[in-house]
Order: C-alpha cells, then structure tokens, then sequence
C-alpha cells in the first residue's frame, strides 16, 4: 500500500476508531443500573415524537435542496430539485464515511448530472456553509444570552472556545485570499489551470451577491435552522426527565452537539456523550441526557442512511439519458 493510500485510509479509521472507543468506554464505565437506565430511557422513547422529529428532519434537507438553486441560478444553471435533494442526502451519507467528503461528492454529482462545472457549483456550496455557519454562530449568541454564566463555565471546562472556530475560518478565508492573489499573476501552464478553476471557484460563491432572490435565500436559510432546533427539539419528550428542560437548555444542547459532531464521521460517539455531559452539568442525570444524545443522533443518522443509499441508487435511473 502506498504512502497516499495509507493516509487516506487512516483519515477514515482514525476518526471511526475514536467515536466506538467512547462509546465502548463511556458504556464500560457506567455501572450495570446506569446501563440499564440508559437503554430503558431508549427503549420507551415515545415514537410519534421520534417521527415528528424524522419529518422536520426531511423538511430541512428539502428546504437545502431547493435554497441550492438560489445559488446556481445567477450562473445560468436550471437544475431539477429532485436532483439537488439526492445529491445533498448522499454527501450527508458520505460524511458519516469520510468527514468532509460529502461537499466534494455533491459537487461531483452536480457535475455529472447536471452538467454544472464541478468548480462552480463547490464554490456555492461554500457560499451555502458560510451562510449556516453566521446563523450557528447566531445561535450561540442566543443560548449564551439566556443562559450566559452557566453556559461559559460549561464551556471552560469542556475547553470549548467557538471563538476559535472563528479564528480559523479568518484564517482559511486570509490564506485562500492570498493564494488567489499569487494564481491570479501566474503565467505558465499549471498555474493557469489552478487560475481557471479558482474562477470558477470564485463565481460560485460570488453568485450569492448576484441572487435576484436574495430574501427567498434568507428564508430558506431561517427554516432550515428552525427546522434543525424543532427537530433536536421535540426529542425531549421522549424521555419523561428531559421533557421539563427549558429551551435555553435544549439550545445549549444543540450547539454542543452542532460543535461535536464534526469530531469523528457522523459524530459517532462523541454527539451522545457530549449531550449527556451537557444534561449532567445543568442537574440532569447522565443516562437521560445520554438518552436523549443516542436517540436524535441514531434517528437522525438512520434518515441519512436511508435516503442517501436510495439517493446513490436512483441518480443513476433516473438520469439514465444524461
């Protein structure tokens, strides 16, 4: 096995090994009644809320689809819907694979689809995360708005900083200015490849300025996080100890588990136990909140397995003729 070949495949175990130590680890330390608790939590989770949370699940993903072309229009490119949804679910699907594939993939599959430069439509799908990562970064405000105190010392012992996720993303957006300073001067042939994509590149995620449906883009975007809160929220329910939280604790929850997820493929693992660890630090017991962790994570991720497998199953069908 190659060197290249060896890395890639370490970047998928690597991440899938650390999410099943936690939970091996994290079922190995709680004593026989906890682990009972936990699984009786589970198994008498209610299940119409399960699929209420399921169906506001869908509906976001709908809405990402359809708020796609908002972006891919001002370029020239009519796509289908049909088309947009399967191509989000299977980069969902991805994702619990290989962490971060998923934007490369469905950029891909706009490519082979429908014909929209591979370059472009990756460029508006960076377009698209900067736009959900301000309203996560909104949502953080709100949540340490109402539980400001509590919430900041959660997060100093947890060494969690979502100031330096922000950090970063300047960082990213200075080094890819730059670097698209040094492509634009360049002159010989390899470079001038690098120059036309980066255009592309470019045009894509400047297409969110040329929107002539910019307040439709704002909406969808609203509705997508409204959708992705009621989903986490209605979980609660579920489980009699947790249905008495308030919604500044289920917000905090929520970003702890948005924050989480990006730590191993899917958040296997990491997302229960950070949820539980956040319940415990706000007076609720470990095996409820971990309840809670298990049952959006595992309904959640079981919708993408679902919709993503048919996504890569009927893209072929039903665009046999292209």
């Amino acid at each position: 096995m190659s060197k290249k070949s060896l890395i890639k495949l370490l970047k998928i175990i690597i991440p899938l090994g650390i999410g099943v130590f936690l939970i091996y680890y994290s079922l190995s330390s709680a004593t026989p009644e906890e682990r009972a608790t936990l699984w009786e939590n589970i198994k008498l989770a209610n299940p119409w809320y399960v699929l209420l949370s399921l169906v506001f699940g869908v509906l976001s993903h709908l809405s990402r689809a359809y708020r796609w072309k908002y972006l891919l229009e001002p370029m020239g490119y009519k796509t289908g819907l049909a088309n947009r949804f399967m191509a989000v679910m299977a980069a969902y699907l991805a994702n619990l694979g290989i962490p971060r594939s998923g934007e490369f993939l469905r950029g891909a599959l706009m490519t082979t689809y429908e014909e929209v430069p591979f370059e472009k439509a990756f460029g508006t799908i960076i377009s698209e995360r900067l736009a959900d990562f301000i309203m996560l970064l909104l949502l953080v405000a709100l949540a340490i708005g109402l539980q400001t105190d509590l919430l900041l010392e959660y997060f100093a012992e947890q060494n969690i900083n979502p100031l330096y996720t922000l950090i970063f993303l300047v960082a990213v957006v200075a080094m890819i200015f730059v670097g698209f300073k040094i492509i634009k001067r360049a002159k010989s042939g390899f470079l001038l490849k690098i120059k036309s994509f980066a255009a592309g590149l470019v045009e894509g995620m400047l297409s969110v300025l040329q929107m002539k449906h910019k307040w439709a883009f704002i909406t969808h975007t609203l509705f997508i996080w409204l959708m992705y809160v009621a989903m986490f929220w209605v979980i609660k329910f579920t489980i009699p100890e947790i249905a008495v939280a308030p919604f500044s604790v289920i917000l905090a929850a929520f970003i702890i588990g948005s924050f989480s997820i990006s730590v191993t493929n899917g958040g296997i693992g990491v997302y229960p136990i950070a949820i539980g660890a956040l319940f415990v630090f706000f007076g609720f017991t470990k095996q409820g909140g971990e309840a809670f962790g298990w049952i959006i994570w595992g309904s959640q991720t079981l919708l993408v397995i679902v919709f993503g497998a048919l996504s890569f199953l009927l893209l072929p069908l039903l665009n046999r003729n292209r």
